[in-house]
């Protein structure tokens, strides 16, 4: 038998809210109150549904993906739960729990849509608590793919530099090689070594040495073209990816990053500064080339540059 404070309960919530109770008072008594402890399962995944259960006291927590992630959304006092499987016909689709000793009321299916019939503020009531709940899992969607997004970005670029890094490179220089090699287009590759980096490291610290790899990741990045792909490769390197770019034109571009880096100051601290340079290997795909032998040329390329003076460009002899 329901209270007067259950009742008023009912009033207060969504389904019944500015429903006069005499219309469906007599539907009401021929519904059930039932308790339930904290942990029973009252819905489950997968299974039928044939009732919806509204709360009286107590909470029940929804868990779309079951208890091995965090809750939904929480029901109280007034809110129901159920509807969803009672409206599309269909199984159950989220695990409904108990967080402590909760009363509800059980409207049987058959006994719901006479009211409904009964009253359309309740229909309208009910497509209301839809609504939200749509609303909500489009909520939950969009926060999950916004967390997924910063997962991936977290995943795939270097946090002192800001560049794509190498677990990013697999995919996406090998879509482009893919690209190039379909619409029959040259394309090459540049990897870019810092000069004695070791070295400029143990002398004047981590600090500046990240100071520096930040400033190499801006100049080789201000110099891009929109189709252009750069990743910081290793510790003190960098590979830079150029669709539809023959060698020559390559080996230009090279030089012209080489001559920019030269030319620059870095401050080591106490208003002193010291100069850097690169050394650049440069290779063209060649047919049936993978990303690790692409790789593979402009490495040898670039040993060459180094153990030619540094500071140089040397293209890949293939």
């Amino acid at each position: 038998m329901l209270s007067n404070a259950d009742r008023a309960q009912l009033e207060a919530g969504k389904l019944f809210g500015l429903v006069g109770m005499e219309e469906v008072g007599h539907l009401l008594e021929t519904c059930t109150i039932e308790t339930i402890e904290a942990g029973v399962h009252l819905l489950e995944p997968g299974v039928p549904n044939h009732h919806l259960y509204m709360v009286l006291d107590g909470e029940l927590l929804v868990y779309p993906g079951g208890t091995s992630l965090p809750e939904h959304v929480a029901l109280r006092g007034g809110d129901c739960a159920g509807e969803m499987s009672l409206i599309d016909g269909q199984r159950v689709s989220a695990l409904v729990v108990p967080s402590r000793t909760t009363r509800l009321l059980v409207i049987p299916h058959d006994v719901l849509w006479t009211m409904i019939e009964c009253s359309y503020v309740i229909a309208r009531n009910l497509l209301g608590i839809l609504a939200g709940r749509l609303r909500n899992n489009n909520l939950a969607l969009v926060a999950s793919h916004e967390g997924s997004l910063e997962f991936e970005s977290a995943v795939s670029v270097d946090a002192l530099t800001g560049l794509h890094n190498r677990h990013w490179m697999q995919d996406a220089f090998t879509r482009a090689m893919q690209r190039c090699e379909r619409d029959v287009t040259p394309l090459c590759l540049i990897l870019v070594d810092i000069d004695n980096f070791r070295h400029f490291n143990g002398k004047y610290g981590h600090v500046i040495g990240d100071n520096v790899l930040r400033r190499m990741a801006q100049s080789l990045s201000e110099g891009l073209r929109s189709q252009d792909l750069l990743v910081r490769y290793g510790v003190d390197k960098f590979a830079l990816l150029l669709p539809e770019t023959t060698l020559d034109k390559s080996c230009q571009i090279a030089e012209r990053l080489r001559l920019s880096v030269a030319g620059q100051a870095v401050p080591v601290g106490d208003n002193a500064t010291e100069s850097i340079t690169i050394s650049c290997g440069v290779a063209g795909i060649d047919t049936n080339d993978t990303l690790d032998t692409l790789l593979a040329a402009a490495d040898d390329a670039l040993l060459r540059a180094k153990q030619n003076g540094r500071n140089r460009v040397e293209s890949a002899e293939r």
